[in-house]
C-alpha cells in the first residue's frame, strides 16, 4: 500500500485501503535461576544469572529494573531464498550464548508516514530495521524460575505490516515487574511474504504457502510451550491476545486445529473476524500475480525484490477486488489480498465470522474494542460537514438519528471527538456479533470491554483512538507519555486494566478486588467500561450504535 494522504495514521491507512479485506506456535532443559536482586532506578546490567538454556542453545539477555529482558531469539530459521514461503524450520542450534540483547528484523512492509506528525508524536513508532530473517520473539520475566502465566501478545497491522516493537507501548517489562506474569511478544511474515499461495508452481511442498504467516504464529506458541519454562512461565497458562489485525491473529489461531493445547486464554482488541477468502480465490489472485510479474519459476520467485512481489500483488488485489464499501475494517465479503485463506488444511473455519470454532470452546476470550476507533487527526469537519459526510453514507434521516444520539451519550466531546467515533459504533457492532458465536457454544465464558478513557494531549481531542487502550493494558503509561501524559488519572486506570488482563491470564477470570468483571451475553450485552472511573455497565453506546443496525 502506497500513502498519498498525510493526514492519515498508517494503522488508519491499511483499514481503508483495497486490501483490508481479511484484517478488523522436546521439553525445556532447566536452568540456573533465581529473581534478581532489585537493581538501583534506571540501572542495566549483563550478569551471567540472564541466561536461559532453549532447547536450541543457551541465550544471554540483561537485566534492567529488576526484569529479565531478552530479545531477537530465534523461533524459526531464516526465511529468505529457498526458505520463502515454506512452513518455518527449526532455528539453527548453537552452543555459545545467543546474544539476545536487540530485536530483530521486522518482515519487509511499507514503513510509516512519520510526516503525519501527530500520529506520530502520540503512537511513538519505531519502524525497526527489515529483513527476511525475522522469526523471532521477545520475552521479559521478573525471574527464571518459578510457574507464572504467560502473555503473548500479536501486533497489529493488519496482516501487511506492523512488528512487535513498532509502538512504544509494546513494551513488556511493566507487566513482567508489577504483574507477575512472563511477557512475549513475536514478529512472523506478513503480506507477500505470508500469505501467497504457489501450490501451482512449486507443488505440493507450497499447499501451505498461502497461510503461512499463521503457521509461523503457531510455530512461535509451539516454541513457547516447549520452552517457556525456562524463563519462569508456565506452558499450561498461556494467554494470546492482539489489537487491530492482532486481534484478527487471535480470532483465526483460535479456529485453528495446529493451535490447540497451546492457548488456555484469549484477548481480542479492536480487531478479529473477517470473511476470509475461499482457497480458489485466492489460488486465482496468486496465478494472476505471477503472470503479471513474469515468473517461471520457484527460483525466479525467490529471488525477486519483496517491493516488486508487493507492489505487484496490490495491483493485482486492487483488480479482482475492486472499491473499499461500508466503514473500514474486516470486510463482510470475502477479499483477496495480504490475509488468511480458508484453504480447508491449515484453516478450515471463518472463525468468529461465520462460527465460534469448536476447537476453542473451552477457552475463556475478552472481547473489546475502543471508542474514537476512526480518529484521523487532520479530519476536523464541522458539524454541518460531518452531517453532510454521513448523509452521503447513509441517508439523511439515519445520518441525523445517529448524530443526535451521538451527542446525547457524549454531550461532553467536541463534534471532532464524535466524528471519530462512529468506527468505533461500528466496532462495537461487531463486538456484539463475536459476543454471540461464543456466547452460543454455552462452554466458556465471553468477557467484553470498552475503553473510553480521553487523552488530554493535543487538547483532548482526540479522545480513545486505535491503539490506545495498549499503553494501559501493558501498564506503560509512563513509557507513553506522549499519548498518556502519564498523568496520576492514567496511571490509575493503566494499574487497573493491566491487573485485569494478568488476571485473566493466570485465571481465566479478568475480575479484581473492587472491581468484579462479569461474563456478558447477547442481551444485556455487559460490559467493563476502562475510564477514569471503571464500571460495569449493559451496552454502552448501545443506542448510537443499534442507529447502524437499522
Amino acid at each position: 500500500m502506497i500513502r498519498t494522504d498525510m493526514l492519515l495514521g498508517r494503522r488508519e491507512a491499511l483499514l481503508g485501503s483495497a486490501l483490508a479485506g481479511a484484517g478488523l506456535a522436546a521439553a525445556p532443559i532447566a536452568v540456573s535461576a533465581g529473581r534478581a536482586a532489585p537493581p538501583a532506578a534506571g540501572s542495566c546490567s549483563t550478569p551471567h544469572s540472564a541466561i536461559a538454556k532453549t532447547q536450541y542453545g543457551p541465550v544471554r539477555g540483561y537485566v534492567s529494573g529488576g526484569v529479565f529482558t531478552f530479545k531477537g531469539i530465534p523461533y524459526g530459521d531464516d526465511t529468505s531464498g529457498e526458505n520463502r514461503w515454506l512452513p518455518a524450520k527449526p532455528p539453527k542450534r548453537w552452543t555459545e550464548d545467543y546474544p539476545a540483547l536487540a530485536y530483530g528484523a521486522n518482515c519487509p512492509q511499507t514503513l510509516h508516514s512519520f510526516r503525519a506528525v501527530e500520529h506520530t508524536f502520540l503512537q511513538q513508532w519505531d519502524d525497526g530495521f527489515l529483513g527476511e530473517d525475522m522469526l523471532k520473539l521477545n520475552i521479559w520475566t521478573p525471574s527464571l524460575s518459578g510457574n507464572r502465566p504467560v502473555m503473548v501478545y500479536f501486533h497489529g497491522g493488519g496482516y501487511s505490516f506492523g512488528s512487535s516493537y513498532e509502538l512504544a507501548s509494546h513494551d513488556g517489562a511493566q507487566m513482567a515487574r508489577h504483574h507477575d506474569v512472563v511477557q512475549v511478544s513475536i514478529n512472523h511474515r506478513l503480506n507477500v511474504l505470508g500469505f501467497l499461495d504457489l501450490t501451482d508452481v512449486g507443488g505440493s511442498a507450497y499447499e501451505k504457502s498461502v497461510n503461512v504467516s499463521m503457521t509461523d504464529c503457531v510455530a512461535a506458541l509451539r516454541w513457547v510451550q516447549e520452552n517457556i519454562a525456562a524463563f519462569g512461565g508456565d506452558p499450561d497458562k498461556v494467554m494470546i491476545y492482539g489489537q487491530s489485525g492482532g486481534g484478527s491473529k487471535v480470532t483465526t489461531l483460535l479456529g485453528m486445529r495446529s493451535g490447540k493445547g497451546l492457548i488456555h486464554r484469549a484477548a481480542v482488541q479492536s480487531g478479529g473476524g473477517g470473511a476470509i477468502p475461499a482457497a480458489e480465490q485466492s489460488r486465482e489472485f496468486s496465478r494472476r500475480l505471477i503472470r503479471e510479474l513474469g515468473a517461471r519459476d520457484m527460483g525466479a520467485l525467490q529471488k525477486a525484490d519483496w517491493k516488486t512481489l508487493y507492489d505487484t500483488g496490490n495491483k493485482v488485489a486492487t483488480d479482482i477486488n475492486g472499491p473499499m464499501r461500508g466503514p473500514p475494517g474486516p470486510s463482510a465479503t470475502p477479499r483477496v489480498g495480504w490475509g488468511p485463506t480458508l484453504d480447508g488444511k491449515v484453516i478450515d473455519v471463518r472463525s468468529f465470522s461465520e462460527v465460534a470454532p469448536e476447537v476453542s470452546r473451552d477457552i475463556p476470550v475478552i472481547i473489546g474494542n475502543v471508542s474514537e476507533e476512526g480518529m484521523r487527526f487532520g479530519s476536523n469537519p464541522s458539524e454541518a460537514e460531518w452531517r453532510a459526510d454521513l448523509t452521503k453514507q447513509m441517508g439523511a434521516a439515519k445520518a441525523d438519528a445517529l448524530i443526535a444520539a451521538m451527542k446525547q451519550a457524549h454531550p461532553e466531546k467536541a463534534i471532532r471527538t464524535l466524528s471519530y467515533g462512529v468506527q468505533g459504533l461500528s466496532a462495537r457492532n461487531r463486538v456484539q456479533s463475536m459476543v454471540a458465536l461464543k456466547y452460543a457454544q454455552r462452554a466458556a465464558p465471553v468477557y467484553q470491554y470498552l475503553f473510553q478513557w480521553q487523552s488530554p494531549q493535543l487538547d483532548g481531542v482526540a479522545g480513545a483512538w486505535h491503539t490506545a487502550e495498549l499503553a494501559f493494558c501493558f501498564d506503560n503509561t509512563a513509557r507513553c507519555d506522549q499519548g498518556t501524559g502519564n498523568t496520576p488519572d492514567a496511571q490509575r486506570l493503566a494499574r487497573t486494566m493491566a491487573t485485569a488482563w494478568a488476571n485473566f491470564a493466570r485465571t481465566g477470570n479478568p475480575s479484581q478486588p473492587g472491581l468484579p468483571w462479569t461474563p456478558t451475553d447477547p442481551t444485556r450485552c455487559q460490559t467493563m467500561v476502562f475510564d477514569s472511573q471503571c464500571r460495569m455497565v449493559d451496552d454502552p453506546e448501545g443506542t448510537p450504535r443499534r442507529v447502524l443496525l437499522d
